[in-house]
């Protein structure tokens, strides 16, 4: 059967449009220059919450941003619903340069490093002083991170009811970190909130720390009752903690505005393959002048370095130089070591 009548002209033909024929995609994307600015508060499954205007938001990625992700503490510019209510949904178009990053990796021989939260001005590095026993080789990589990442970082010492904290603070105390001590009593009495209260004003703070150091206890105790998070216990037979803060939650600081605590889960490890060794001596502004006259990429931490003169001229404490160094090996380090 015949298509076309007996005199067929082509114009009278329908033909389908070759891909070269279709108008070309443009690269010119929105500005939606009327996004609004919020905060993320939490990521879960591809889903993140944000806080807009105080407004808690569900929202989800563009597709425009390609595999840049968003994280905890990252600033973010939205569109779409914002309403906040029940099954809506915003988009995140773009994502604020961050002002410091928090990255740990799952060991020291994995490439792939997982940025735990953005823009937090503090961490602070929870640790028991038993039960389970401290752990200054996890101390020290946090400590490493911490420098790295832009972070100043600050030492929380809990259960000093079952063991003194002399020897710990003996350990850190020539890296001039500002540390808390708090006991289990003044955790139900309410004055160790109070006095790491102290260091957390106006700041967004990242609190990390192995399983059953009381970390998660301990930011119930800064945060709304109504804001709290489930806690776990130790393991009497192991020693070692159980995880129950499974993903990284921003939550306001109780009756203090602007200042935020960030709540991350439990680590038994953490990996420093990312790290940059020549970055850490950045904390260390008393030695960092003294590093003008070392070889090209020194170790800081070998014969020919002149950091050894600078200190031995009294430009700065031998100590100091110690610290710095017992640090820069934890990047070669086990955990265990």
């Amino acid at each position: 059967m015949r298509r076309y009548g007996k005199h067929t002209d082509e114009d009278d033909i329908r033909t389908r449009p070759g891909r070269r024929n279709t108008r070309p995609r443009t690269n010119i994307r929105p500005k939606h220059e009327d996004a609004a600015w919020g905060m993320v508060l939490t990521v879960d499954r591809g889903r993140l919450t944000c806080l807009v205007e105080g407004r808690t938001i569900t929202a989800m990625k563009a597709r425009e941003l390609g595999r840049k992700a968003a994280v905890v503490g990252d600033r973010v510019a939205l569109v779409g619903d914002l309403s906040g209510q029940k099954d809506t949904l915003a988009r995140i178009v773009r994502i604020e340069e961050r002002t410091s990053v928090l990255r740990r990796t799952a060991d020291d021989d994995d490439p792939y490093e997982r940025v735990v939260v953005a823009n937090a001005d503090q961490l602070a590095i929870v640790t028991a002083l038993a039960d389970p026993e401290p752990r200054p080789r996890l101390i020290d990589r946090c400590l490493v991170a911490a420098f790295d990442g832009g972070l100043t970082p600050l030492l929380v010492m809990t259960k000093s009811d079952l063991a003194p904290p002399d020897q710990l603070l003996e350990l850190y105390g020539d890296l001039d970190i500002p540390y808390v001590v708090t006991s289990r009593a003044e955790l139900e009495t309410g004055d160790a909130a109070d006095r790491v209260r102290e260091h957390l004003h106006g700041k967004i703070t990242a609190f990390v720390g192995h399983s059953g150091v009381g970390k998660t206890t301990l930011v119930n105790a800064l945060v709304p009752e109504d804001l709290r998070r489930t806690t776990g216990h130790v393991n009497a037979v192991t020693g070692r903690g159980r995880h129950t803060t499974t993903s990284a939650l921003a939550l306001p600081l109780s009756s203090d505005t602007g200042s935020w605590v960030v709540d991350t889960p439990g680590v038994r490890s953490f990996g420093l393959a990312h790290i940059d060794p020549s970055r850490v001596i950045h904390a260390f502004p008393d030695l960092e002048p003294g590093t003008a006259n070392c070889p090209r990429a020194c170790s800081h931490d070998e014969p020919d370095c002149a950091l050894d003169a600078w200190v031995a001229e009294g430009h700065a404490d031998p100590a100091r130089l110690y610290s710095l160094r017992r640090l820069l090996a934890t990047r070669d380090a086990k955990e265990g070591d």
